[in-house]
């Protein structure tokens, strides 16, 4: 089994004890170092010369996206970012991170993260992946430019996310709490977790969500099982509670539809 020399990074000092107990299971994970800060993550990362960095986005001073932007891409190490904040994943993976951990992890996820890394480490394009991290985040060059393919697919009671790189996620419909649009690309959240996948609201609309699924904004949908409350707002606008007291903003051009759609939920 290839090791991988690891370097963990973030600021809190409990989050990468935690993290380091949970690295404990996995024989493949050489911990090689700690860093609390950027400038102290690439003194550690020239000596070091890890294969992959646990790396918080939120920290003082620089981000995790501006470490990233530090590293020389023909040794640049592989990168899971590691955060208790979901609305970096799309940014994340257009720079191409091989996955996004929201905190606490699971261990299920994480053993699937380090999955992905020993995959695409034994990939003779590794080097042209890194390549490609570069370029995007000094020049502004996105993932986004290009046409989106079929990120998705549908297998029964469940939404299939597959974008080539990684392995195939199957995510229950009926786990789905909500869903939000970034470009090209959506969030679908479930309970505990946050899939990124490379597909246009409509479409998903349109040819791939069952009913119970429904709009709520031009770049969100709700699964209706899911929500708690609707709070009225100003000019026909409403507030809407999921279960896991997420709130989402209900936009007056649909709210009309929802109050229907829940009425007929309701009484089925």
């Amino acid at each position: 089994m290839k090791q991988l020399n690891t370097l963990l990074v973030d600021d809190e000092y409990s989050a990468i004890e935690g993290l380091t107990i949970r690295l404990a299971a996995f024989p493949q994970i050489n911990i090689v170092g700690h860093a609390h800060s950027v400038d102290e993550a690439m003194v550690l990362i020239s000596k070091t010369i890890p294969d992959l960095i646990f790396l918080d986005i939120e920290m003082p001073g620089k981000s995790g996206f501006e470490l990233i932007k530090q590293l020389q891409p023909e040794s640049c190490p592989a990168v899971i970012f590691v955060t208790a904040f979901h609305q970096y994943a799309v940014k994340a993976f257009e720079v191409r991170a091989l996955d996004y951990l929201l905190k606490p992890v699971k261990k299920e996820r994480l053993a699937e993260a380090i999955a992905r890394v020993s995959l695409r480490l034994d990939r003779p394009d590794n080097k042209q992946h890194m390549l490609e991290v570069r370029d995007i985040l000094l020049n502004g060059n996105s993932a986004q430019q290009s046409e989106p393919g079929s990120g998705y697919r549908i297998e029964q009671e469940k939404l299939v996310i597959q974008d080539g790189h990684h392995p195939a996620q199957l995510i229950p419909y009926a786990d789905i709490l909500w869903i939000d649009a970034a470009g090209d690309y959506m969030c679908v959240h479930t309970q505990n977790d946050t899939f990124v996948m490379r597909a246009r609201l409509k479409s998903l609309i349109n040819d791939v969500l069952p009913d119970g699924f429904v709009q709520i904004h031009k770049s969100t949908i709700v699964n209706l099982p899911h929500v708690a409350k609707l709070e009225p707002l100003m000019n026909s606008e409403y507030n809407l509670i999921l279960v896991n007291d997420k709130s989402l903003k209900v936009s007056r051009t649909y709210s009309r539809q929802l109050k229907l759609s829940l009425s007929g939920d309701k009484t089925g």
